[in-house]
């Protein structure tokens, strides 16, 4: 995976500067709150919800279990039906292929569906690099490119920005990019959206090559599938001549009819809505092999591991790769709403990315090791996880790496990292704890020390930050420990 974004600090640091914008604060708390209930709701109604979570988990999961069968399968039936695959084992090599195919091509501009796994590689820079414009569509993700700025949340990239703040972006930048804002732009919805809408329009129309990711891929019939809300991503999927689709392997599901589960859970989990407004799939070439202007006249398929075969190796963490990108677990965090996602330095801000990050690049910078630590383990980002993705469960795994460091394989390579900085204390604490735990008599006079000296503890732990301190109290120390109560009350000693 790419780097974390250019000097970012550790989350802690990153975050007390996100928690002091009051503008910021608002944009998310409303956004997040009217998202979340309005998903309470769309939920509610299903009174099969629970065992559609159970099945989407059992699907991903068998998938996983299977996933170099899958891989193969789905490759020889996107070749069958005349697509192209290419293998990419990490960032680099997957941007390179891309920018390959569209100098191929003689194009210097690109239009794109929104993408998580093209803002994972950086493709958007090394596109430029080779000097060509790559043009997002979506709107949140314009507003983003318009603004030079970084997505903030998964499913709404723009999430950090109100409406104020998106049309002056438009009146000062749309003129840079092609067509200008209208004069007299005002703030409302419909104006911006009709402004974007002829902004794009041009682009649409004048585009060769289109790139994207996809939301699955099937492996029995190699179709791709992408949910979007807009139809801008249609457009960039039928006009151009070309269509380049980047994707993660663990994207792929078994059959057609496994579709089904997700076709009903993902609206609901993302935005809210019953049905997607725009599905689209395509399997290859389609029928006419774009010969009758239906469609591209030719398709490539970019597998993406980036780390991810890595993520697979961890009995624990590898329960990451079951995300569909619905963006649910960010909208009930506490810690997402008031540190934004900026604050996580990548692509995947909120609690997925705090177990998803650390995984695919590694903990050996100081944002990634403090990610895991980006919670209040509330629980309530697996309490609304469609694919029951336990994330809490994931991030006490990885503090426990990076406290203690530990054999991590990267590149097919088994490697010892170093635990990170600031853990020593912990550390110390957790090897006493277990020098105690294997000494049973040093427990039992342990124990009865403590007992006896009740009346001395202290408030407040000592030691700690004032801030955690305030509010908790350490608890009250019994007058007798159980083993005590258990020899007097049972005659033996436990």
């Amino acid at each position: 995976m790419t780097g974390t974004f250019m000097g970012m600090p550790a989350f802690p640091d990153a975050a007390r500067e996100a928690v002091g914008d009051r503008v910021l604060r608002a944009n998310l708390r409303h956004a997040t709150h009217t998202i979340r209930d309005k998903r309470a709701r769309a939920v509610a109604e299903m009174a099969d919800w629970d065992r559609l979570r159970a099945a989407g988990k059992a699907v991903k999961d068998h998938t996983l279990r299977h996933l170099d069968r899958y891989l193969l399968q789905l490759e020889e039936a996107v070749t069958a039906a005349g697509g192209t695959v290419h293998w990419a084992a990490d960032a680099d090599e997957a941007n390179r292929i891309v920018t390959a195919l569209v100098l191929a091509t003689g194009e210097r501009e690109v239009v794109k569906v929104k993408s998580m796994a093209t803002q994972e590689i950086g493709l958007n820079e090394a596109l430029e690099a080779a000097g060509i414009a790559a043009c997002e569509t979506d709107l949140a993700e314009l507003i983003v490119q318009l603004g030079h700025d970084r997505p903030s949340h998964i499913l709404v990239p723009a999430i950090h920005r109100n409406r104020a703040e998106i049309r002056d972006l438009f009146a000062a930048e749309m003129g840079h990019w092609g067509r200008p804002a209208p004069e007299g732009l005002g703030d409302d919805p419909r104006e911006l959206a009709e402004a974007a809408r002829l902004h794009l329009r041009e682009k649409f129309l004048r585009a060769r090559v289109g790139v994207s990711g996809a939301n699955f891929m099937v492996a029995e019939t190699g179709t791709m599938v992408v949910f979007e809300s807009e139809g801008n991503g249609r457009m960039c999927l039928t006009l151009p001549e070309t269509l380049i689709s980047v994707v993660g392997i663990e994207k792929v599901v078994p059959t057609f009819r496994d579709l089904e589960i997700f076709l009903q859970t993902l609206p609901r989990s993302s935005t809210a809505e019953r049905m997607n407004p725009y599905t689209t799939m395509w399997t290859g070439l389609g029928p006419s092999g774009g010969a009758d202007g239906d469609g591209p006249s030719a398709f490539h398929l970019v597998l993406l591991d980036n780390g991810r075969t890595d993520t697979l190796a961890d009995p624990v963490g590898r329960q990451a790769l079951r995300c569909i990108r619905c963006s649910a677990c960010l909208n009930v965090c506490p810690v997402y709403e008031r540190a934004g996602g900026h604050a996580y330095g990548s692509v995947y801000p909120g609690p997925i990315g705090a177990v998803l990050s650390p995984q695919l690049r590694g903990t050996g910078s100081a944002i990634d090791a403090s990610l895991p630590y980006a919670s209040t383990l509330c629980g309530a980002c697996y309490e609304v996880c469609p694919v029951a993705i336990d994330i809490p469960e994931i991030l006490l795994h990885l503090r426990e790496r990076v406290a203690q460091g530990g054999p991590v394989t990267r590149e097919g390579i088994r490697v010892r990292i170093r635990p990170a900085r600031g853990h020593a204390a912990e550390r110390a604490a957790m090897r006493a704890a277990r020098l105690l735990l294997d000494h049973p008599g040093a427990l039992r006079a342990g124990e009865r020390l403590l007992a006896r000296a009740r009346r001395l503890r202290p408030r407040r732990l000592p030691g700690a930050g004032q801030a955690w301190t305030d509010s908790r109290e350490l608890p009250e120390l019994p007058a007798e420990s159980f083993r005590h109560w258990w020899a007097r009350e049972r005659g033996e000693r436990a």
